[in-house]
């Protein structure tokens, strides 16, 4: 008899609070009491009232990096994206996983901000910079160098022989004799003697490097035509670029990269990895693909009014 009662108690004052938040949401919203029935909804059963969204917003962006406006030589903390964008798809397949890992910002300008390579009289200054740290970066193939020159320090890419406390330079002028230039020095194309080994070759003036970055590779510069220069990449093609296009000297460095033994699938994970079906398998030179010729020389020096021949001094 008490449970009885208990509940008889129980569900009326329920009732009172439905009616309650009836009335109160009749009057939040506008609508007359009798709207409901004449709409079909029992007022009792309603909840709450409160907004709601039509879709459901999965995926908040997030920087993946914090991308600083300053140069800075420390590491900077990067978040993975497992090939996704901010919808949540995944947009490039095979990344996912890993090891933490840092960013480090490479200055791919050799040449100091503002400074244009040339053959004018001001360009004849060298600048030095003393080789502090080489170093592995888990972002990139090659091994990275931290150099200091004046009040400055910054991460480059090394080169194969590099070492701490080699001293290197950096010049933007094209004089009528090349240069004797060493591993590691950074001149422009136009100041090199042919059959040069190079890296880090801009393909734009003054705009960084952009080609030959990886891990063992070098370019070959083959000739000099009028203010320009032809250069060999490592796939065997050749771009023309212009005489003002800096380059380094020399090979990238960790040229057994290609040639390391990943040793297990686990390994490969924590590089960030991920494997494809194994219903994939690339197709090669088995499947009959043809092998075609090189495509000819890609001319940047030719677009827009960069590129004009240089007037010698």
């Amino acid at each position: 008899v008490v449970s009885s009662s208990y509940s008889s108690s129980s569900s009326s004052a329920a009732a009172a609070w439905c009616r309650s938040l009836a009335a109160r949401i009749t009057a939040r919203r506008g609508i007359p009491e009798s709207g409901f029935a004449a709409r079909g909804i029992d007022a009792m059963a309603l909840g709450p009232a409160q907004g709601f969204h039509t879709t459901t917003e999965l995926h908040v962006y997030k920087a993946i990096w914090k991308k600083k406006k300053t140069y800075t030589i420390r590491p900077i903390g990067r978040k993975k994206t497992g090939g996704r964008d901010h919808t949540g798809r995944i947009r490039t397949h095979g990344i996912g996983g890993g090891h933490r890992q840092c960013y480090r910002m490479i200055d791919f300008k050799r040449l100091p901000e503002g400074l244009m390579a040339g053959r004018l009289d001001e360009n004849k200054k060298v600048m030095e910079e003393k080789v502090m740290e080489v170093r592995y970066d888990p972002l990139r193939s090659a091994d990275i160098a931290l150099v200091a020159g004046g009040t400055h320090k910054r991460w480059i890419i090394a080169t194969q022989s590099m070492q701490p406390g080699d001293v290197i330079k950096t010049s933007g002028f094209i004089g009528r004799m090349a240069v004797l230039a060493h591993e590691g020095d950074a001149y422009p194309v136009g100041a090199l003697p042919v059959g040069t080994l190079i890296n880090n070759l801009e393909v734009k003036p003054g705009a960084g490097a952009q080609l030959i970055r990886a891990a063992g590779t070098c370019g070959l510069l083959i000739r000099k035509v009028e203010g320009t220069a032809i250069i060999q990449l490592p796939s065997k093609h050749q771009i023309q670029v212009a005489e003002t296009c800096m380059a380094t000297v020399g090979r990238v460095s960790r040229v057994e990269h290609n040639k390391e033994p990943i040793g297990k699938a686990g390994r490969n994970r924590r590089f960030g990895r991920r494997p494809q079906s194994g219903l994939w398998q690339r197709k090669g030179g088995w499947a009959g693909r043809k092998i075609r010729p090189l495509p000819p020389i890609k001319n940047y020096a030719a677009k827009g009014s960069l590129i004009k021949p240089a007037t010698p001094v």
